[in-house]
């Protein structure tokens, strides 16, 4: 029953951020921050306006451009009787929707939705956009995943995780529906071999979302126990797993290997252990 009706909030929500999308002349997809405002679940423009500055600060962080993906501009508001008054409003790009929900308030049920929504997307969007040769995106989400699976191991320590590969473990079930070993066998990969340095894109993609949601839901359900930590891991790896089986058609472990880049991470690691950068 539960999950028939998250499984309908989340069906909403997609359309309502569906409903709102504006697209250019060049086809490319962007919203308004008013408009996803409300269906977010923020009532006043004032508390909305802190979590587009926390996602602006987040960009920065991740050496991104804020004025690329967030475009001050003002809009026309009614005010009654007739009138009309100018406020401001801001163009944002699908990543910067993504940023907006990852920064705002983890308690109302709209943001995970939101979450999800918004990953799918702009994980759609770098695919079409093919910034980047395929081994140096591959290299870039890696690494990404290498540094959201530490965020996730401290938030699993605090939700009382000690035995962490058995935390491991439930999120491979719920997202593969095997264990680690079995996911290697089932590709191809030597034993010997991490299974991130040898799977492709869309794969790294949905194991980094994985890691990122479950690290919210710990934080925010404010897990305390060892067993509540695993199943929380496992949950959302299923939930991840459904949303990638409906989108693409295709289970994630019957996604093909791609070459090892574990070459290009150990270069990348020993560039900045010397206080280099490319």
């Amino acid at each position: 029953m539960n999950g028939d009706v998250k499984e309908s909030g989340q069906a909403k929500l997609f359309s309502a951020l569906e409903h709102v999308k504006h697209l250019t002349p060049k086809d490319v997809e962007y919203w308004r921050a008013r408009e996803i405002q409300s269906v977010l679940g923020y009532q006043r423009w004032e508390g909305f306006r802190e979590v587009i500055e926390r996602a602006m600060m987040a960009a920065r962080s991740a050496g991104v451009e804020p004025v690329n993906h967030f475009r001050q501009t003002t809009n026309m508001v009614s005010i009654g009787s007739g009138a009309d008054r100018q406020v401001e409003d801001f163009f944002v790009s699908r990543y910067a929707c993504y940023l907006i929900a990852m920064n705002a308030d983890p308690s109302k049920p709209e943001i995970g939705y939101a979450m999800t929504y918004f990953a799918i997307q702009t994980r759609r969007q770098e695919l079409r956009d093919n910034l980047y040769p395929e081994e140096e995106q591959r290299l870039h989400l890696r690494l990404r995943l290498m540094e959201n699976n530490r965020r996730l191991a401290g938030a699993a320590k605090k939700a009382g995780v000690v035995r962490h590969p058995l935390f491991q473990h439930g999120g491979y079930v719920g997202f593969y529906e095997m264990g680690l070993a079995e996911v290697k066998a089932h590709k191809n990969i030597p034993p010997s071999q991490d299974l991130l340095d040898n799977v492709g894109r869309l794969e790294l993609s949905a194991l980094d979302f994985k890691a990122t949601l479950t690290e919210h839901r710990l934080n925010r359900d404010e897990v305390k126990t060892e067993q509540r930590a695993i199943e929380t891991h496992r949950a959302v790896g299923q939930e991840v797993r459904n949303v990638m089986m409906r989108d693409k058609g295709v289970r994630p472990e019957d996604l093909p290997a791609e070459p090892s880049i574990k070459r290009l991470v150990q270069k990348h690691r020993k560039q900045i252990k010397d206080g280099k950068t490319d």
